[in-house]
């Protein structure tokens, strides 16, 4: 074993005895305890708290400068932009965590259980954030530090972190904010951890996310409702003209009808990359309809690398008091999650037009928010080396996702900052992430730190190599965004 690898094995077990020691634990019940509910305006105060009272402390004596930036969409949600700079010739990677969590809804979590505490059963670690994301920013951070201690106080590259406390209120200002410290935040690479693996046992690489498009579908025909038995079958039901709208945009197998905002046909390099792997399989993870979404192909497949067309609520009249009333209107709150190559942004035109060719013209099309489908290409330098570096560190070959079903902010950085994005979750499917008894693995919360600490070990040995190739790369080949 040459003293290289001596060293990188040492940075390893570092971090693997920052875990067995308590160290993780310790910081998680801390750091669980700030209540930052981005959902509840009174929490505001609490997201500074935990940049000044948690992060920054750790971060100034790892050597980095800290800046709180004010935000300019949504003031009560600020964002904290560290820096750690070695050497002008050293490659330089932007990481990136929220401290915000979603709301604790104390009320339904399981007796002996609370959002606001840690609490261990049988590896499970219980609490809001957990693992989105206050668990996983704490183990790259922990597994930077082990790096550096390793290295004799030097990390070999250098290190810049963004910090939101918005993103479970869809990341107001983040985009801004990329735009306003473009300079501070230019980096060479971006490497950050949100989101499941595909499952606790396997070590998982995704490199971007479905876009998403929230709309609505309303229908307003007339002011208040009139009486069903007097003027049913003369007045037009707008409940009825919604539910035929909604079936003209997907079909009853949920298949998307719409042409403009179906993606694509899938890369073969994505249905490769795809193959082997199975969506959920945890035991507390629904059973999967597999006669549901386009027809072809798989679970996984569907939810990777195609889109989804879902009708998130419904509304027209009062179901829970009925009366026997033609209602005067009717809503639906939809979305769209899709990948990289749909015309996205003309969703309204697209939706609209389709509705008005089946007849429709009476529903009126609103998009409310959005945000772009992002993937970095499957054979870019940067990926072959991820791979590698997270199969030296755990024995095993790491799951490779073109992307995240799910949505995360990645077009900031992919699309504006320009980066090659890696990200390496450290949750798991099962982990009831947003809903009451989330928690984190322990298992799985012990291997990444052993697999983020060899990440940034073999950045600081192959860093400046892999930047050459990755600029050689970008020169002779399209990025997609």
């Amino acid at each position: 074993m040459t003293q290289g690898q001596v060293l990188r094995s040492q940075a390893l077990e570092r971090a693997y005895a920052y875990f067995d020691q308590g160290g993780l634990l310790g910081d998680l019940q801390r750091r669980v305890g700030f209540h930052t509910e981005s959902q509840d305006p009174a929490q505001a105060a609490t997201h500074l708290a935990y940049f000044q009272q948690e992060l920054i402390p750790g971060l100034q004596a790892m050597g980095f400068h800290c800046r709180i930036l004010d935000n300019p969409v949504a003031p009560l949600a600020p964002f904290l932009l560290a820096e750690r700079h070695e050497a002008d010739d050293l490659p330089t990677v932007l990481s990136y965590g929220h401290a915000d969590v979603v709301r604790g809804d104390d009320v339904h979590w399981r007796s002996g259980l609370n959002p606001w505490q840690v609490t261990v059963e049988q590896g499970r670690w219980y609490g809001r954030g957990t693992a989105d994301n206050k668990g996983q920013h704490t183990i790259n951070l922990a597994a930077l530090e082990a790096v550096r201690q390793s290295r004799g106080g030097r990390l070999g590259f250098n290190s810049k972190w963004l910090f939101e406390s918005g993103e479970e209120i869809g990341s107001p200002g983040l985009r801004e904010i990329c735009l306003q410290e473009q300079a501070a935040l230019r980096a060479d690479v971006f490497i950050a951890s949100d989101g499941p693996r595909v499952s606790a046992e396997r070590p998982t690489l995704f490199l971007g996310s479905r876009g998403n498009v929230l709309f609505e579908l309303n229908i307003l025909l007339r002011e208040g409702g009139h009486h069903s038995g007097n003027w049913g079958g003369a007045l037009r039901n707008p409940a009825v003209v919604l539910a035929h709208a909604l079936s003209c945009l997907v079909d009853a197998r949920g298949v998307i009808q719409v042409p403009g905002l179906r993606p694509p046909p899938l890369d073969e390099r994505v249905r490769r990359a795809l193959s082997g792997l199975t969506l959920a399989g945890e035991a507390n993870s629904p059973a999967v309809d597999t006669d549901w979404g386009e027809p072809g192909l798989t679970p996984l497949e569907r939810v990777i690398g195609w889109n989804a067309l879902e009708v998130l609520a419904l509304e027209s009249g009062n179901a829970r008091k009925p009366v026997n009333a033609i209602p005067p209107s009717a809503k639906a709150v939809c979305q769209l999650r899709f990948v990289v190559g749909t015309d996205w942004r003309n969703t309204r035109q697209h939706i609209a037009s389709h509705l008005q060719q089946h007849g429709l013209e009476h529903v009126q099309v609103r998009i409310l928010s959005s945000s772009a489908a992002t993937r970095l290409p499957l054979d870019h330098p940067w990926v072959e080396w991820a791979l590698a570096s997270m199969r030296h560190s755990t024995g095993q070959p790491a799951a490779l996702l073109p992307n995240l079903g799910g949505t995360v902010p990645n077009d900031a950085f992919a699309d504006i900052l320009g980066l090659p994005t890696l990200w390496l979750p450290h949750s798991y499917p099962g982990c009831a992430q947003h809903a009451p008894n989330e928690h984190l693995l322990a298992p799985v919360a012990r291997q990444a730190l052993g697999l983020m600490a060899g990440i940034w070990w073999d950045l600081g040995e192959q860093g400046s190599q892999l930047v050459a190739q990755a600029r050689a790369y970008t020169g002779e080949n399209h990025v997609d965004s």
